[in-house]
């Protein structure tokens, strides 16, 4: 699919690889709602946006989590540019690491890196198949396929945004909604770091296997892989294109996979 002329609405849009997302899109021609909880980083995001191509782009603050704000990006969409024909699923968190994760650190990453997905396409697929086309793009990670060492909120809850984002194209592929998921390991945003500077033993664990494992990538070049799948129409966007030798590995012989994954985690921290 080709994103010139399209409406937009990317979430967790005030910076990283949102930002980056919504940037490229407009480039592209598209129409774009830049969503994120931080409204003053949306704003920002729109307005650098609107500096170089006039009037493509719109902030907003939003809880992409949330059913009403995920409809009041909608209306906004419809009212400023028409329906809406691209929704980035985006906005996502590490959550708290290791097994002392409470039940409300549970409830907002299962709220915020899958429900904030599922209650987005309720909305939206319904209209999509009535107009016979639509793009859903799923932010998930890496640690959708693979896994995350340090997080189980956040490692459990990217596989399931790649199950549901797999879900969606099975269900929906051959009836004109086309559902891409990117699944990145490192990437230079604040989220990268947040279990470094937790002083966490797991959430330094969580930092450095992703650093460690392979380069760091920009969110403009993110960016650029997942424009490039979304004109392929590309379920699995892989921008460290090592990850999918990994999955492989992982799937011919998940126990041998498993134990390696004990010896990556023991040399990240030795003795811990």
């Amino acid at each position: 699919m080709k994103v010139e002329q399209k409406v937009a609405i990317v979430t967790g849009g005030g910076g990283g690889i949102g930002g980056a997302l919504a940037d490229r899109l407009a480039a592209g021609g598209a129409k774009v709602v830049v969503a994120d909880l931080d409204e003053a980083a949306a704003l920002a995001v729109a307005a650098s946006i609107n500096a170089e191509r006039p009037g493509s782009a719109v902030g907003a603050g939003a809880d992409a989590s949330d059913t009403d704000a995920i409809q009041r990006l909608i209306d906004l969409a419809e009212s400023e540019f028409g329906p809406v024909d691209l929704y980035f699923a985006n906005a996502g968190i590490s959550g708290a690491p290791g097994l002392e994760a409470t039940e409300s650190d549970w409830d907002l990453s299962i709220d915020v890196n899958l429900r904030a997905h599922i209650r987005a396409a309720q909305l939206l697929v319904p209209r999509w198949l009535e107009r016979g086309e639509g793009y859903f793009v799923s932010t998930a990670s890496a640690a959708g396929l693979l896994t995350q060492i340090g997080s189980a909120t956040y490692s459990v809850t990217k596989h399931a945004a790649v199950g549901f984002a797999e879900w969606l194209n099975v269900t929906y592929g051959d009836r004109g909604i086309r559902v891409s998921c990117l699944c990145p390991m490192g990437v230079n945003t604040k989220l990268l770091y947040e279990g470094e500077e937790s002083g966490d033993v797991l959430g330094v664990a969580a930092t450095r296997a992703v650093t460690s494992a392979g380069e760091v990538l920009e969110p403009s070049q993110v960016a650029d892989a997942v424009l490039a799948a979304m004109d392929e129409e590309r379920f699995l966007i892989l921008p460290h294109e090592q990850v999918l030798e990994m999955y492989r590995h992982k799937g011919a012989d998940y126990d041998r996979w498993l134990r390696g994954m004990r010896r990556f985690q023991a040399g990240l921290l030795p003795g811990a």
